[in-house]
């Protein structure tokens, strides 16, 4: 489904995010701040952050999105090696886990 402009996506029609945060701070705060905002505005039902430079390496599930506050309900995270199953979605019952992230990391 085409956005307004006739280019990519419109939100509403997305029902999960799931990405890898790239290396370096200007990248780290794109998807931990900004992203995660504009996502809950947008109303996308789960997102899912897989992060290597958090701590060891954490995976964080975002459900619930609060467009009028943009945030959301439910937030997890998880260290990587830890299992985490989407909740809701075409990916319902997907895990991300250790066969993913690797193990966990001292």
């Amino acid at each position: 489904m085409e956005d307004e402009d006739g280019l990519g996506v419109k939100a509403s029609a997305v029902a999960v995010v799931v990405e890898v945060v790239s290396p370096g701070n200007r990248h780290q705060d794109r998807y931990r701040v900004k992203k995660r905002r504009e996502y809950a505005r947008a109303g996308i039902p789960v997102y899912v952050l897989i992060d290597d430079h958090d701590g060891p390496g954490a995976v964080t599930l975002f459900t619930g999105p609060r467009p009028d506050k943009a945030d959301w309900e439910d937030i997890h995270r998880v260290p990587y090696g830890t299992e985490v199953t989407i909740p809701e979605g075409p990916a319902k019952g997907f895990v991300i886990g250790e066969a993913i992230t690797g193990p966990k990391r001292g």
